[in-house]
């Protein structure tokens, strides 16, 4: 930075200068860290992680990390890069734009085999908006069993357990999981586009589910014992 004759005799203004030098030095390097961060992980990291390993403890750190991975994402719309810092799951993750979707299909054909089948998304789309969800609603709604869909989303660590309903035989039920907000690359089940013409769900009875307290901890498997006791097919429950 040039300093003008002033700026170098008055040392307020040459400790000013130094200070947004100083600011700008700073600011750099936490974008830096954050880019490293986020291109050696393969899962969100929030700024609470964040925080954590780059080691800032004040108040101000989480807005600090937000400001910064907003800078990098300014960085790479003025430099065209293919790819931004989204927040997915409650955590931030380098994705590529949507207009490469069809480009990183090709390179990943290989996987189409496991995609998911018709009745697969129909029963997944029906927990993710009615959850927390009995088996029973599902096939009500599909007018077909369910119990095999059910269990291959549970294999896929898409659907899991949230809970028993406090009704006759207390069916279990059912809802999402992280590893479904990172496949469709959402924050939350709050950022699932609106469907027109869906119809409200319709009240239920008292329920008792966990959900709630798994929406800020969603990684915490739910065990249910003897879902054969209310008419379900043994499912092995896995952690989301």
């Amino acid at each position: 930075m040039t300093q003008t004759k002033s700026e170098t005799s008055d040392p307020i203004a040459k400790a000013r200068t130094v200070k947004v030098e100083l600011e700008d030095t700073i600011t750099s390097s936490l974008t830096e860290k954050i880019e490293a961060l986020l291109l050696s992980t393969d899962r969100p990291l929030n700024e609470t992680k964040l925080a954590e390993l780059l080691d800032l403890s004040d108040e101000g750190a989480k807005l600090k990390i937000i400001d910064a991975v907003t800078q990098l994402n300014e960085q790479y719309e003025k430099t065209g890069r293919s790819f931004r810092a989204q927040n997915v799951a409650g955590g931030w993750q380098f994705l590529t734009l949507p207009q490469f979707g069809p480009l990183l299909a090709n390179l990943h054909r290989d996987r189409g085999q496991s995609r998911l089948s018709p009745a697969a998304l129909e029963t997944l789309a029906i927990t993710a908006y009615r959850q927390p969800i009995l088996r029973a609603e599902i096939e009500a709604i599909r007018g077909v069993g369910a119990g095999e869909v059910l269990r291959g989303l549970m294999e896929r660590r898409l659907i899991k357990i949230v809970g028993r309903a406090e009704e006759l035989g207390r069916p279990m039920l059912y809802g999402t999981t992280t590893q479904f907000l990172k496949l469709f690359g959402i924050a939350s089940t709050d950022d699932l586009p609106e469907v027109q013409g869906l119809p409200e769900a319709k009240p239920k009875i008292k329920r008792k589910s966990k959900l709630q307290s798994q929406i800020s901890e969603p990684d915490e498997p739910t065990n249910a014992d003897n879902p054969q006791a209310n008419g379900e097919s043994q499912i092995t429950e896995v952690d989301s």
